[in-house]
């Protein structure tokens, strides 16, 4: 969320920035400054009508020790005339706060300058490419037929018992999926991040807090009865860990990683791109959270980067870097770097990981804030990173692994595993 003094400041250059979106913001600015004068003005009114009250309030008091009880009267009616026009003051406040904090929940991130422009993932910025892209064997297949002839992953099965896009893993297929995991988190606890475990149902109030709320609502599996929100991402409830904290310069930055199943309706979808493992209902993914200084979160955005680049190279994937423009950058975000990796048997290329910066945008809805070393309170940056998120990383793995004999296990997981080929 935009803070409103920025918005006031820098209205036009927010308009124009957000241009690379492919909106025209200027109406909900605008709006929005207009919103929050009519609630500066009420401000104004409700405390200048208690500061009247309050002094005629002790002046009732003194008239009353003077033994001038009529004089005093008098002024106790004017002070319940005060009280009523506080009453009504103070409610078409809270009217006015509501419709400013509903106006600015709409308002998307500021992208920064590097983002290109663009209206889809066709006008992504591919920054590099890494790996060898390997040549399969004549009669190679796409992961959703060597799921089926290996027994490893069984789609019917879940629409069975829950529905499509619920995959059972079963066999090596399953220890394949827990050995990534383990993988992941070794690689993440290793660089410094602190392992969490945390729930993976949220209330709305930390749904609101890292942005999915309310824009991502049709997305999220509801849980009416108890009102909560079943996890798009570990993201929400990590970050949320650290809603309404006041830190201390000493404490940043913070560096957490988590593993958790996520759920997404994925409304909408169809066609080849969800075939198999390509998009799921519920699927596992392995995250990384940074809660960093405002000086220090750009680099921190790209040792993220290197950080999961360095993973997809252990894993021997080819891979490339993408920078989103405008079009494709998340609600939330003010700049995110796409990895994807090459699937040769499906021949196309599948994402893997989002590394974003969101700044301010999610402290602010947080109130994730920290005393700097002039002891003032500013909001922290907040970064987060999917390391990695394993459905299309394990269709990747499968694809690109596989041989007339079987499918190998890539080397740094086969102690994870326990063994070295499906077959």
């Amino acid at each position: 969320m935009l803070q409103i003094a920025a918005i006031r400041e820098h209205k036009d250059a927010f308009a124009q920035a957000l241009k690379k979106r492919n909106i025209d913001a200027m109406p909900m600015l605008e709006n929005a400054i207009s919103v929050d004068e009519k609630r500066r003005s009420l401000q104004a009114q409700l405390d200048e009508t208690l500061a009247i009250s309050n002094k005629l309030s002790k002046q009732i008091g003194d008239l009353f020790k003077s033994g001038k009880a009529a004089e005093a009267n008098q002024l106790k009616t004017q002070t319940g005339e005060l009280k009523e026009k506080s009453k009504q003051l103070n409610e078409e406040l809270t009217t006015a706060v509501t419709e400013l904090q509903n106006i600015l929940y709409t308002i998307p991130n500021i992208p920064q300058d590097s983002v290109p422009t663009g209206n889809s993932d066709e006008d992504n910025e591919v920054l590099s490419q890494h790996g060898v892209i390997p040549t399969l064997h004549a009669g190679a297949k796409p992961h959703w037929e060597l799921v089926k002839d290996y027994d490893i992953i069984d789609f019917e099965l879940g629409t069975k018992i829950t529905g499509a896009g619920f995959p059972v893993y079963k066999r090596k297929g399953a220890r394949l999926q827990r050995a990534l995991i383990n993988y992941f988190l070794d690689k993440n606890t290793a660089a410094g991040y602190e392992e969490m475990q945390v729930p993976h149902l949220v209330n709305e109030a930390s749904g609101y807090g890292t942005g999915q709320l309310p824009d991502k609502e049709g997305q999220m599996y509801h849980v009416g009865v108890d009102d909560l929100y079943l996890i798009p991402t570990a993201e929400v409830p990590i970050t949320n860990l650290y809603r309404g904290d006041l830190l201390e310069s000493k404490d940043l930055p913070i560096a957490m990683t988590g593993y958790t199943p996520c759920f997404r309706r994925e409304a909408g979808s169809y066609g080849s791109d969800v075939r198999g493992l390509n998009r799921l209902h519920q699927f596992d993914k392995v995250e990384i959270l940074r809660i960093e200084h405002p000086n220090q979160s750009e680099s921190a955005l790209d040792a993220m980067v290197v950080h999961v680049k360095n993973i997809l190279e252990e894993l021997e994937l080819p891979y490339r870097i993408l920078r989103l423009c405008g079009g494709d950058l998340g609600f939330t975000s003010t700049l995110t770097y796409d990895f994807e990796i090459y699937s040769t048997a499906q021949d196309k290329w599948l994402e893997v990981s989002s590394v974003s910066n969101f700044k301010t945008f999610q402290s602010n809805r947080l109130k994730l804030r920290f005393r700097n070393s002039e002891g003032k309170t500013e909001l922290a940056h907040t970064l987060n990173g999917s390391s990695l998120a394993l459905p299309r990383i394990l269709a990747g793995i499968l694809e690109n692994y596989q041989t007339e004999s079987g499918i190998k296990i890539p080397k740094v997981l086969k102690p994870y595993c326990g063994f070295d080929i499906i077959d």
